[in-house]
């Protein structure tokens, strides 16, 4: 979702570093970056060590979701051609998962912003016992799709993401934007999702990785 879907990592960084000056605490931009596609605990717990601050993961989450929700409850800042591809997908039958490391109070505005029914599954961090980069996450939601993880494209902007979805059997289609993602195995580069539709993103799942599940 962040980064992908929507483009959030200057609601949440600007969150950072307001609680970095609330609580007397350093911040960065290379710190910030080092959190793009983390789960939320892990990120609570960098910024508890890093930034110095005496609040507990938990407490740090909370406050960041805090922020970040009220945010987005006033703008929802889209990333450009992913709308129309999700419309796209939706117009084919084609289902559609949300595999986010955000949690599920962060992720209902935005949805709220959607048409009703564009994700047949919704996997949010607070969902899952482990985050990206375990496969877990693609996993879930891959099995509530009814599908092989090998029949399913995911569309990541993190090499975090990234990891998750190749370790849990699919393609990557990379849409790199705030951080690098590395050359890998199973992993298809864009420069954007503007202007990509339903043949495109079938076109990256080679033909014998997307039918080799269907007899098993």
């Amino acid at each position: 979702m962040d980064g992908t879907l929507v483009d959030t990592e200057p609601y949440w960084i600007d969150t950072e570093y307001a609680m970095a000056e609330k609580y007397g605490g350093t911040w960065s931009q290379e710190h910030a970056m080092n959190l793009v596609g983390n789960a939320l605990l892990d990120s609570g717990d960098y910024i508890r060590v890093h930034m110095g601050i005496d609040r507990t993961p938990q407490q740090i989450v909370d406050e960041l979701l805090d922020g970040v929700v009220a945010r987005v409850e006033v703008e929802v800042p889209w990333r450009p051609g992913a709308r129309e591809l999700l419309t796209d997908l939706g117009a084919h039958g084609v289902p559609c998962a949300l595999v986010t490391m955000s949690w599920q109070r962060f992720v209902a505005p935005i949805l709220a912003e959607l048409p009703v029914g564009s994700f047949a599954s919704v996997v949010t961090g607070d969902r899952v016992g482990l985050g990206k980069p375990h496969p877990e996450p693609y996993l879930t939601a891959a099995a509530e799709l009814g599908l092989h993880p090998g029949q399913c494209l995911a569309i990541e902007d993190s090499n975090t993401g990234a990891k998750s979805a190749v370790a849990a059997g699919c393609t990557v289609l990379c849409v790199p934007h705030h951080v690098p993602i590395l050359e890998g195995e199973r992993r298809v580069f864009a420069d954007t999702l503007e202007g990509l539709g339903v043949a495109d993103l079938g076109a990256m799942v080679p033909p014998w990785v997307a039918t080799r599940w269907l007899d098993t």
